[in-house]
């Protein structure tokens, strides 16, 4: 990327008032900005602010596709960063854009790197970030995999399942709170069991507003009460009447889509393909030579089939 006439002017002089300023936005909109200068700058209408500490070490770029990267080092503040939300995570993921800017005059400027916050870990009063280049992306798994469950989330453009949808989700006030993992509801007598196991777990009010989770069991207790665990915990402090979004689970199992969602025409998995034992196989004179790995897969009897889903309208219940 070429370096803007006007700033490269600057440069030029041989006397330079330049500084390094860093914009982070967080996957919730919220947005800072933070610079090595001793004063605070203005930017764009965002103010970078000086109280920081913040150095960064040398920034690592490449042709090609190779992943840039570098390290933001910093100082924790009630104000800005703060060990509370990097421990709630609400610092992974963020957007990164790494400026050297004339602090007299901010609109000459040169940005130095685009990413994301990779790994962020707390240290000595501080905290390290990783930042990590557009390119990673280009790491990720890309395109459709054929494979025997669903690829599709729940809810997204793919399954197209509407998850507000009476019975598919619910509002509701918490009533406890243990190991930020465990937590219990009542009112819940309409959902069966497990009916929320691998659904999402959303905070709407509170400290942990925001932050979401898995859900691993659900289950009710002899007193009536409902118990959500979670995979992992939210890492954030929740109090009695915060209140939570439960969304339904789905296994990705093509007769979940069908008899739980009623959803079968978006599945996104291949039940049918055969497992890899098939490749060893031979022909039986007993059995089915179909190829199936032994996994469950939906046939006619099973799409003809009711079943006693109380939302579901085409149990009739």
């Amino acid at each position: 990327m070429a370096v803007p006439t006007g700033f490269q002017a600057h440069l030029s002089e041989g006397v330079t008032t330049v500084a390094r300023l860093w914009k982070v936005t967080r996957r919730d909109g919220v947005v800072y900005g933070f610079t090595d200068h001793d004063l605070d700058v203005q930017m764009d209408g965002l103010v970078y602010k000086a109280d920081t500490g913040m150095t960064a070490h040398a920034l690592s770029q490449t042709t090609g596709l190779s992943v840039d990267n570098t390290e933001a080092l910093g100082v924790l503040s009630t104000d800005a960063i703060s060990e509370k939300d990097i421990r709630a995570g609400r610092y992974d993921g963020a957007e990164v854009e790494a400026w050297l800017v004339n602090w007299r005059d901010a609109s000459q400027r040169f940005l130095r790197f685009r990413g994301k916050v990779g790994e962020l870990a707390r240290e000595a009063g501080g905290f390290r970030a990783e930042l990590n280049g557009l390119s990673e992306a280009m790491n990720q798994p890309q395109g459709r995999a054929y494979q025997s469950p669903c690829s599709a989330v729940l809810g997204d453009e793919k399954c197209r399942f509407d998850l507000d949808q009476t019975g598919y989700s619910v509002e509701l006030d918490l009533v406890s709170n243990e190991d930020e993992t465990v937590f219990r509801f009542e009112d819940m007598a309409l959902y069966p069991n497990d009916w929320f196991v691998r659904g999402r777990f959303t905070v709407l009010s509170g400290e942990a507003e925001g932050l979401s989770g898995i859900i691993k069991n659900d289950t009710t207790g002899e007193d009536g009460a409902r118990t959500i665990e979670l995979w992992e915990a939210l890492r954030a402090d929740m109090q009695p009447g915060d209140r939570v979004r439960l969304e339904a689970g789905c296994d990705k199992l093509p007769s979940t889509c069908r008899k739980k969602f009623n959803n079968f025409l978006n599945f996104r998995g291949f039940p049918d393909i055969p497992g890899e034992d098939w490749l060893m196989s031979y022909p039986i004179p007993t059995g089915r030579n179909d190829g199936g790995d032994g996994r469950e897969t939906l046939d006619l009897q099973d799409l003809l089939s009711g079943d006693d889903n109380p939302f579901n309208p085409i149990s009739g219940g």
